[in-house]
Parts: C-alpha cells; sequence; structure tokens
C-alpha cells in the first residue's frame, strides 16, 4: 500500500512540474506578445506622424462628396469587416 501512496504522490510530483514548466513557456510568450503589440503601435505612431507630415492637407475633394463632419463617429458592423 505505501508504494502505491509513492507512486501517485511521484506522478503528482511529475504532473505539477510539467505544469509549472507550461506556464513558465507560456509566460515567455505572453511577455514576447505584449513586447510586439507595443512596439507596432509604436511604428504605427511614427508612420502615421510621418504620412501626416508628408500630406498634412488631403486633396480637395469634388463638391457633394463631403464626408461626415470631424470629430464624429460613425457606427460600423463587424459583419462587414468580417468579408
Amino acid at each position: 500500500m505505501l508504494t502505491f501512496q509513492w507512486a501517485i504522490t511521484g506522478a503528482a510530483l511529475l504532473v505539477a512540474l510539467a505544469a509549472y514548466a507550461k506556464a513558465r513557456r507560456l509566460a515567455k510568450r505572453l511577455e514576447r506578445l505584449s513586447e510586439s503589440y507595443w512596439e507596432l503601435r509604436y511604428e504605427h505612431g511614427q508612420l502615421r506622424a510621418r504620412v501626416a507630415r508628408l500630406d498634412p492637407e488631403p486633396a480637395a475633394a469634388p463638391p457633394g462628396a463631403e464626408g461626415p463632419p470631424p470629430g464624429t463617429t460613425s457606427f460600423v458592423p463587424l459583419a462587414s469587416l468580417k468579408r
């Protein structure tokens, strides 16, 4: 009976070590993904600033082709983005 208990203890220890190793790998992956996300946000801001410097005023639009007034937001359904 004592041998069975040691076997169960050993198996539980192996499972715990495997779970710990997987958690460490996932934490490192999450850290890399987070770092990549912030790098991309920074690069996006830099590119947006460069485009704004290159083209500060949009070309004159033909009459009647006006968009929404500045400062307003419009609703875009998610179904239209999936296509």
